[in-house]
């Protein structure tokens, strides 16, 4: 066998490094870093691992607490729960819901420039925890406070988390990658309500938070034994803030904490009424994100023409979370009050009907996933759908007049949610992580979420329109309205498709 001087002279590639033994300066095992692009390697494949445990785990607690939420608020007092008027109820789900997603904004800043995406995820997940933790106590000023500290945490992580897939993914496997990221958290979906609502319908509501509160601590352990395999990925900021930027967003952020504290204590203490507080919430929430794209569009080389077609896109997909947002809320009071939920003996509890839209997603995925096509297209194909779910919701309403419905009227409409999650939702996070210029990921990525959140106060605040008009009338102009948003995608996507990735 010839030296490595003469292989090489021969023109074969020179010897590689054998790294299996290696150690760095500390003594520790030696892990090869993150592929920049191409195909992931053994050290991005037990990242991306590590990602998906620690989601699920931050699922299960979201989808614990979605599913429980307003059946709890909408509780009598004599059964352990608030008393609050359905549209009361929907409007401050929604409002939580809107700031889950908004939160990522400053969430993703601090990630991109003060935390990096490690400590993002472990402060969010350590605030979502305690936030359930709060929830378990028995008292109003706990129900605001707990939704406070898990809005703050999961604006930290899930941007955060967002960026960590797509950092370990590989260039050219974004998409595949969320999407397997999205069907495989779909178990956590499926497992929570089931676990938090029969604590809490079953036995007390406040065992449910505690539930979702333990799946949250699990999932910072996880996360914790697993940091190794991402080398370098997420260990610091992209781009550090400067002093003169820091101190800037400290008087900012205490401006915005001051106010929002201070709404909170006022709702608490019964000085302002909610429904006021959360209809100018909704002010910000609606006008943000294109304000912020606006900013961005000025500090970041992204082409015009492309940063107006990312804009429209998203756009119109917020017409799809406004009705998707409404499942925890709206069909959860459906399912309570309208569907006959006994089978085999056994009085099925509402909440276990959030369980329905994740199994679905189980199973279909493995297919849907496979359709290949423009991203117009996917969006498209998935406003159709929710528009379709609330007609079908129409005809269900009209039904239930005579008595409690078939739960066959809901499963129709989870299937056809499903559908569209699959289709829409990995393909945003895709897109948003194409556009997005170096050092802005995580800001992106919170983009689409900002625009979901738009959606998701729109449902809420619409929802209040059932005090003047019939419940049937309500669905079936939202599922119209949506079908018509999703027909406008489809008219416009020869002129959108040629500026987005």
């Amino acid at each position: 066998m010839g030296s490595p001087s003469r292989s090489h002279d021969r023109g074969a590639a020179p010897p590689r490094e054998d790294t299996r033994n290696r150690k760095d300066r500390a003594g520790r095992r030696y892990v090869p870093p993150m592929p920049d692009g191409g195909a992931p390697g053994p050290g991005a494949r037990r990242g991306f691992v590590t990602l998906l445990g620690v989601d699920l785990w931050e699922r299960f607690s979201f989808y614990g607490m979605a599913a429980i939420l307003v059946l709890y608020l909408t509780a009598a007092p004599a059964d352990g729960g608030l008393g609050m008027a359905p549209q009361t109820a929907t409007a401050l789900f929604a409002a939580y819901m809107s700031l889950n997603f908004m939160a990522g904004l400053p969430g993703g800043w601090l990630a991109d420039r003060v935390l990096g995406a490690r400590r993002a995820v472990l402060l969010g997940g350590a605030l979502i925890a305690t936030g359930h933790a709060v929830l378990s106590l028995t008292s109003a000023p706990a129900l605001y406070a707990g939704l406070a500290l898990i809005v703050a945490g999961t604006g930290l992580t899930k941007p955060a988390l967002a960026a960590m897939v797509a950092a370990v993914s590989g260039a050219g496997k974004r998409e595949e990658a969320f999407s397997r990221f999205y069907m495989c958290i779909q178990f956590s979906a499926l497992l929570a309500p089931v676990v938090t609502g029969l604590l809490a319908e079953k036995v007390a509501w406040h065992l449910g938070f505690a539930a979702a509160a333990f799946g949250m601590v699990v999932g910072l352990g996880q996360f914790g034994f697993g940091l190794r395999a991402f080398a370098e990925v997420g260990r610091r900021p992209p781009r550090p803030v400067s002093r003169a930027e820091a101190r800037t967003a400290v008087r900012r952020a205490s401006v915005v904490l001051a106010v929002a504290a201070a709404a909170v204590t006022a709702v608490a203490l019964g000085v302002l009424p909610l429904t006021a507080v959360l209809a100018l919430l909704g002010l910000p929430t609606l006008t943000l994100p294109f304000v912020y794209l606006r900013t961005l569009s000025r500090r970041t080389p992204v082409d015009g023409n492309r940063l107006s077609a990312f804009t429209a896109v998203m756009g119109a997909s917020a017409a799809f979370w406004m009705i998707f947002a409404q499942s925890g809320s709206v069909l959860s009071l459906f399912a309570e009050r309208h569907t006959d939920r006994a089978a085999l003996g056994f009085d099925i509890p509402a909440s276990w009907f959030q369980s329905v839209h994740p199994l679905f997603v189980l199973l279909l995925a493995p297919f849907v996933t496979r359709l290949r096509g423009a991203v117009t297209t996917k969006f498209a194909g998935a406003l159709v759908a929710a528009g379709l779910s609330f007609v079908i919701m129409a005809a269900a309403t009209v039904a239930a007049q005579d008595g409690p419905v078939s739960m066959g009227w809901l499963m129709g409409v989870y299937l056809l949610y499903s559908f569209g999650e699959i289709v829409l939702a990995p393909a945003g996070l895709a897109l948003a992580a194409a556009v997005a210029p170096a050092g802005f990921t995580s800001r992106f990525l919170a983009l689409n979420g900002m625009f979901a959140a738009v959606g998701v106060v729109l449902g809420g605040q619409l929802y209040r329109l059932t005090a003047v008009l019939p419940l049937s009338v309500y669905f079936l102009l939202m599922g119209t309205a949506v079908l018509a948003v999703g027909a406008a995608v489809a008219a416009t996507a020869r002129r959108l498709r040629p500026h987005l990735p």
